[in-house]
């Protein structure tokens, strides 16, 4: 089980990183962004096959490639911004932690804007024109 493999690579790295940061905290955080970087590694495959199936229903349901394209940049935002203010919180810096997942909500809204439209435009299509019959 892959569960059982990043947790324990989780553990493991906890430990080692109690015990560094001891001895040389501005190591910790380099081994700690390490450490991330080996978790997304894990996962890495996981996610292309997620990918893959969404396309493959976008395709089915004959939606328009580019909102997929938009809604997996959203996605990949969220996850990285949250691993990036992670990381700035665990070098005990919050201020820019917060900056960075505020910057991030900002680039989700832009992203958004032009779906929002089509939708926007697809409900008024569906409401009738003229006034009270």
């Amino acid at each position: 089980m892959e569960i059982l493999q990043v947790v324990g690579v989780g553990i493991i790295a906890t430990i080692f990183l109690v015990i560094v940061r001891k001895q040389r905290p501005e190591l910790a955080v380099q081994l700690s962004i390490a450490a991330g970087v080996i978790l997304f590694l894990f996962v890495l495959t996981k996610i292309s096959a997620v990918i893959q199936v969404l396309e493959d229903l976008a395709n089915k349901a004959q939606i328009n490639r580019y909102y997929l394209t938009t809604l997996l940049k959203i996605v990949g935002i969220a996850y990285i911004a949250e691993f990036g203010a992670q990381i700035c919180r665990d070098a005990g810096e919050s201020t820019i932690a917060s900056k960075v997942e505020m910057a991030a909500k900002i680039l989700v809204m832009v992203l958004a804007l032009p779906i929002l439209l089509a939708l926007m435009d697809s409900l008024m299509g569906l409401l009738p024109r003229g006034g009270p019959s």
